[in-house]
């Protein structure tokens, strides 16, 4: 039995990838169990994040917090340090390898299919081997990929591609994880009743660009091939999409997502980065319609849809009128969710060149200001719900006060919107409850379950 200690940092796709990872461990070394701390593990794996500069740090700190922790150990209780994913793709093992001699395995983005085998084969090494025999490289052909789930019982991802095929003046992404490669809508499938049968009740499907799934494939018509098969499977309570990319939200799809009605939830997240249009010719965004219409589009199908996205600040060139209009568009589209982030330049990207940089201060001002606007929105939103009955999906306990949990209703994607605290009968982890909504307070709410 290995013991396992694992940390997934940056988004939801890597930890799919963590879990698919630690569940052919499991099937090739015949068991593991996941420890609290990593100082009684075999095994640390740590998955990690390179989209922009912060992440790099926080995924070098996290390393060599790490290895820290581990170096007082005697050397036969050391367990082994394997470091994966968007770091080590988008650096190379060759170019890592000097820089984090702390870590003994760095596994790349491009053989993910072997992380399994080399981490096996590098325990053999230090623990004896455990039946059943071999190491297989990927799940068998016509099987869903193995995962030891890690979000608790009320919901799972299910990442629909790897890769992306835009090419956005500013991001990494395609540079670490390679163009579009769509999953197969049928093994997809089958993925996601073996997450319902373990009792999942919320799919969320991921991707870099949900809406271009199965532009490389053959016999599909898109992301409607996919959710035909999807939204009839038993035990399917929510189905949530993420990361649907605004020129790919046509009016067609939008009206096929409107005829499927449950358990499809109208919650749509638009990554727009910005209201302008020299900036997102800037940021090589290929849409021509401006954002505002681009809500319209999903407003006027979903009137009451719940709408998430994020902004990027600071990108070069952009003048006080651009951001002035990106205020203006921020208080008409109500947003229900919203990220802001300061521009980056990423090595390698065409944005890291471009001339007309905004100050860190400057745009760490806007970025202040616009969540300040995003907030007001948001306790306005939050407050019109008090009062109301909602089914809540209850994910955890809360851990201090006995009796309460963490829940959301079918507007809060889970970890990246806010949270509603819900307690009352029948309130337990992976319960679907009727619960009245009693407070709201910044950007999450209260509420209490029963008649």
């Amino acid at each position: 039995m290995i013991r396992i200690y694992s940390i997934s940092l940056g988004c939801p796709k890597n930890r799919v990838d963590t879990e698919k990872t630690l569940g052919a461990i499991r099937e090739i070394r015949g068991g593991l169990r996941p420890v609290e701390a990593m100082e009684e593990a075999d095994l640390v794996f740590i998955n990690t994040c390179a989209f922009i500069a912060p992440a790099v740090e926080e995924s070098v700190r996290v390393i060599l917090e790490s290895a820290s922790r581990l170096a007082g150990l005697p050397p036969d209780k050391r367990p082994l340090l394997a470091v994966a994913g968007c770091l080590v793709g988008r650096f190379g093992r060759e170019e890592l390898s000097p820089d984090l001699p702390e870590a003994d395995l760095l596994l790349e983005t491009g053989e993910m299919s072997s992380w399994p085998a080399q981490i096996s084969a590098a325990l053999t090494d230090r623990l004896p081997p455990s039946p059943p025999a071999g190491i297989p490289q990927s799940p068998p052909s016509g099987f869903p990929p193995l995962r030891l789930l890690s979000t608790g019982p009320s919901y799972a991802w299910l990442k629909i591609s790897e890769g992306c095929r835009q090419a956005c003046a500013f991001c990494a992404i395609p540079s670490i994880r390679g163009p579009l490669r769509s999953a197969p809508a049928g093994l997809l499938r089958d993925e996601a009743a073996l997450l319902l049968r373990q009792g999942v009740r919320e799919i969320i499907l991921v991707a870099q660009d949900l809406t271009t799934w199965g532009a490389d494939l053959e016999g599909t018509d898109g992301l409607p091939s996919l959710l035909r098969l999807l939204l009839p499977l038993p035990g399917l309570e929510r189905l949530r999409l993420m990361y649907l990319y605004p020129s790919g939200l046509t009016r067609k799809l939008l009206l096929f997502l409107k005829n499927a009605g449950p358990p499809l939830v109208p919650y749509f997240d638009l990554p727009l980065q910005h209201a302008a249009r020299g900036v997102l010719a800037r940021m090589g965004r290929p849409f021509s319609q401006d954002p505002f219409a681009v809500v319209d589009r999903v407003r006027n199908v979903f009137p009451q849809a719940a709408l998430r996205t994020s902004l990027i600040v600071g990108f070069p060139g952009e003048t006080e009128a651009d951001f002035d209009l990106l205020c203006r568009f921020v208080r008409q589209a109500r947003f229900s969710h919203l990220g802001v982030f300061p521009f980056s330049p990423e090595e390698g990207t065409p944005a890291a060149s471009l001339k007309g940089r905004v100050p860190a201060r400057i745009a760490a001002e806007r970025r202040r200001i616009l969540m300040g606007i995003q907030a007001g929105i948001s306790a306005e939103i939050l407050a019109s719900f008090v009062g109301q009955r909602l089914s809540i999906l209850v994910d955890r306990p809360q851990g201090e006060w006995p009796g309460l949990h963490l829940g959301r209703t079918w507007f809060q994607a889970p970890e990246v919107d806010g949270l509603t605290y819900v307690s009352g009968p029948g309130v337990v982890p992976g319960a679907l409850v009727e619960a009245e909504i009693s407070e709201s307070s910044g950007y999450d709410l209260v509420a209490l379950s029963g008649p």
